[in-house]
């Protein structure tokens, strides 16, 4: 096994402490703390540790509580609500030394045979190979695409920088932990303060927080291969910023659907 806090198979690697209890760490981001979607990853994976590989995830809710600190573990809980035929859920709490820094809920379905209809279509960007790759973690891969002309927008092509095999749940996990990365551009992108393209973040007038995070798994996905994620901020009231946003294959196909809220404040002095 790797090293956590440079591959993200073993960064997924949790270790068990007791009854439906979890341990996982992870590296130190460039801005401090702990990367929300870790934490969403991680408690994932816990959760998903205590049910039958015949349900497949299909919904989580989550809300940060506090910061994260990357000098230190980070423990999960999960708690059992509910083992039905066709739906489970759990709940898990992720705990530090300042006690509670994420809820989530997280549901499990076992597939259905039933119709299929897809109305979000992938917007017409140029793909992966045609743009800048760039990451500021080696996570992963990705590639933005510019919309200067689109205020409150952001996309982006994104990849996991790992050979996941076939578990579906490291890859549903590999998504979850992306999928907070955009959210806060396409926030940012609409804010009437929002700095220049070239303003490097530590020189940007507010500093932004992940107030809460939602993702549908609408189908199976590889995240090791490289999917579209287009965001749009619906507005900022009372410092917070709703985003929505879609998840596509590079052949179009719909495979998951992220909200979350974000919260922008002015920066201290």
């Amino acid at each position: 096994m790797g090293d956590p806090t440079t591959d993200f198979v073993a960064m997924l690697a949790l270790e068990p402490h007791g009854p439906d209890t979890f341990v996982g760490s992870g590296p130190r981001y460039p801005w401090g703390g702990l990367y929300g979607g870790q934490i969403v990853a991680q408690a994932l994976r816990a959760a998903a540790a205590t049910v039958e590989p015949r349900y497949r995830v299909h919904s989580l809710h989550s809300y940060f509580i506090r910061r994260g600190d990357h000098a230190e573990p980070v423990r999960y809980e999960v708690d059992r609500v509910r083992n039905g035929r066709s739906f489970v859920t759990r709940t898990v709490t992720a705990r530090q030394a300042v006690g509670a820094i994420l809820s989530i809920s997280v549901s499990f379905q076992i597939d259905e045979a039933a119709p299929e209809v897809q109305t979000a279509d992938l917007p017409d960007v140029p793909g992966p190979d045609q743009l800048a790759q760039e990451s500021w973690s080696s996570m992963f891969e990705r590639a933005t695409v510019p919309t200067p002309e689109l205020e409150g927008r952001a996309r982006g092509w994104m990849r996991i920088n790992a050979d996941l095999g076939d578990d579906p749940v490291l890859h549903a996990c590999a998504l979850a932990y992306m999928s907070d990365d955009y959210p806060t551009d396409a926030v940012v992108s609409l804010h009437p303060d929002r700095p220049g393209p070239d303003t490097p973040p530590d020189q940007h007038p507010f500093v932004a927080f992940s107030l809460d995070h939602a993702i549908w798994f609408h189908r199976p996905l590889r995240a090791d291969e490289w999917h579209l994620t287009a965001m749009v901020c619906h507005g900022i009231i009372s410092s917070r910023g709703l985003t929505v946003g879609h998840v596509f294959t590079e052949e179009g196909v719909h495979v998951a659907s992220v909200s979350q809220e974000v919260l922008l404040r002015p920066r201290r002095a």
